[in-house]
């Protein structure tokens, strides 16, 4: 494919040898340009320069060493986007303490079952904020997480609780650190590796519990060197309004604009119409979203008042988007593209070129880059080997091997054996296969499903139905047993707001599919029903069990299974 840099192993290892762990990014662009503004804290109206960044994140990690972390520890972390968390990220870059964002939106028990997972050795909190008390957490952190021996809270005078360090005592701590304690840390940072673990970043869940993926300094600062050279140009200015614990607010968005010298906008928490404000306010030039956040913001009704004319690139990633969205996406900016991302490959791993014409963007997930190759291959053998590569055209496994591979699950050798061969290929969990316009995806491995002995991908289904773009913002279709077929389609349809939609048309849209593709049964969702899991993509594990609900009524009636 055209257009796409051809990146390599030898490219990261000169060009890009000053900015091959985390920290050495800043210091890097410190060096360079001390007083241009790396980070601008919308939500607060500050910034930081180049080296208000690196001094600050310096004098932390020195503060957080007398603390008594060190290398190889494990820091959880409950904040939103905020600069104390961005700061103490990057303290703990330097000194490798491995940094764990964890989402706000887990209940207790999900946020508990998180830190002991990774046997965390600190958690910092906030207190009262999204309807939540994150103070009681932070206490039954102290009772149950037994690897926890620091509780830091960042949240208002008075509402420390026993047994916490105010984050504000830290930051205060860091300000009278003397140069013994800089020099210790200094020291701290020389011990750390580029293949350290860095970040984890629990998966979403879509198809399961959350998994900790361990990212290294290596594997996060290839995907910046490729993403950059991809999509960003340097020195732009990037909205970053995706959350911290996900792997496009973090390797993408937030680490990518500092890779390539840019400036990071950033939004504590999303909002549709703070984006838009931010756009407009610091004159953002690129943005980088999942479709849902792009719609939320079209549906403002002041949407048409908002100054996005410093926009000159939108990027998506996350899941498909039909043809209209790609048409809205050029209306707001001059050029466009996309690619697949995953968190276990540390950010992007494909991309398309960027362009400002609608079809090449529509055509395909793009294609790798010589630093990171992708392969479509046959099943993992049994001895944990890498299957055989397959011939354009033909559907299997999505595998990549290179540097951006993450580390593993940390605490999981099972399950990372399940997803890195013995011989360092990675197995993304989708399907699908490769053409001269790129990497067409089918579905997850998981979720495909076998009416009437047939491989179907769920992707095949909700892509036709997709195309009745005028009334149906999102299709999710699973299997569900059938005593004829093995499997029957069960196809969940999402309506457009105020449109008009019934079975019967769904079932006349069907005709044109192929007979054992065809869904048994059709649920029509109101808009904004569908299922969605914490990174707004669909969330199979709830469609599924809806399906199998909605089965057992038609089965107990007489209407499945037949």
């Amino acid at each position: 494919m055209t257009g796409i840099p051809q990146l390599t192993l030898a490219d990261y290892e000169s060009r890009f040898a000053g900015r091959r762990r985390l920290h050495d990014v800043v210091a890097y662009w410190a060096a360079r340009k001390p007083d241009e503004p790396a980070l601008v804290h919308h939500d607060r109206g500050a910034a930081d320069t180049w080296r208000e960044f690196d001094e600050a994140a310096a004098r932390l990690a020195a503060a957080l060493l007398d603390l008594g972390f060190r290398r190889g520890d494990f820091l959880a972390v409950s904040l939103p986007f905020t600069r104390e968390q961005i700061l103490l990220e990057y303290a703990c870059f330097r000194i490798g303490v491995i940094h764990a964002p964890l989402d706000l939106r887990l209940s207790p028990e999900e946020a508990l079952r998180c830190i002991g997972r990774i046997g965390a050795a600190g958690y910092v909190f906030p207190g009262k904020m999204l309807g939540a008390d994150f103070g009681e957490l932070g206490k039954a952190v102290g009772w149950h997480c037994p690897s926890v021996r620091r509780l830091l809270q960042c949240s208002p005078e008075g509402e420390t609780i026993d047994g916490a360090l105010s984050f504000a005592e830290l930051v205060r701590r860091a300000g009278e650190v003397s140069e013994e304690g800089l020099r210790r840390a200094a020291a701290a940072s020389a011990a750390v590796s580029e293949t350290d673990g860095a970040q984890v970043i629990f998966t979403s869940g879509s198809t399961g519990a959350p998994k900790p993926a361990l990212l290294t300094h290596r594997s996060i600062t290839v995907q910046n060197m490729c993403l950059g050279a991809a999509f960003f140009k340097e020195g732009w200015r990037v909205l970053v309004n995706l959350p911290p614990s996900h792997v496009g607010g973090q390797a993408e968005l937030l680490m990518t604009t500092l890779f390539t010298g840019g400036t990071a906008v950033v939004l504590e928490i999303f909002d549709a119409a703070r984006s838009l404000e931010a756009i407009q306010k610091h004159g953002v030039q690129l943005i980088g979203q999942i479709p849902a956040m792009f719609q939320l913001e079209w549906r403002l009704s002041g949407y048409g008042s908002y100054d996005l004319s410093s926009l000159e690139r939108a990027v998506y990633g996350g899941q498909p988007a039909p043809r209209p969205m790609l048409e809205k996406m050029r209306e707001m900016a001059p050029e466009i593209a996309t690619g697949l991302g995953l968190t276990e490959a540390s950010g992007f791993c494909t991309y398309t070129p960027v362009t400002g014409d609608v079809d090449t963007v529509a055509r395909s997930l793009g294609a790798d880059m010589p630093v990171y190759r992708m392969s479509i291959r046959k099943a993992m053998n049994e001895d944990g080997t890498a299957g055989a590569e397959l011939p354009d055209g033909e559907i299997g496994h999505v595998c990549f091997e290179g540097p951006q591979t993450f580390a593993g699950y940390v605490n999981a050798p099972e399950e990372t054996r399940k997803a890195i061969s013995t011989d360092g290929v990675l197995y993304t969990g989708d399907l699908g296969y490769r053409d001269a316009d790129g990497l067409h995806l089918a579905g997850r491995s998981r979720w495909v499903m076998k009416p009437r002995g047939y491989q179907v991908f769920p992707a095949q289904v909700e892509e036709h139905f997709l195309k009745l773009s005028d009334r149906v913002a999102a299709c999710g279709a699973v299997g569900v047993e059938h005593a004829l077929f093995t499997e029957g389609i069960v196809a969940f349809v999402e309506k457009k707001p105020e449109a008009e939609l019934t079975v019967a048309e769904l079932k006349r849209h069907a005709r044109s599919l192929t007979s054992y593709m065809r869904p048994q049964h059709y649920v029509i969702l109101e808009p904004g029903a569908m299922p969605l899991n914490r990174v707004a993509k669909t969330d199979y594990v709830r469609l599924a069990e809806m399906a199998r609900r909605e089965v057992e009524r038609l089965r107990a009636a007489g209407q499945w299974d037949r």
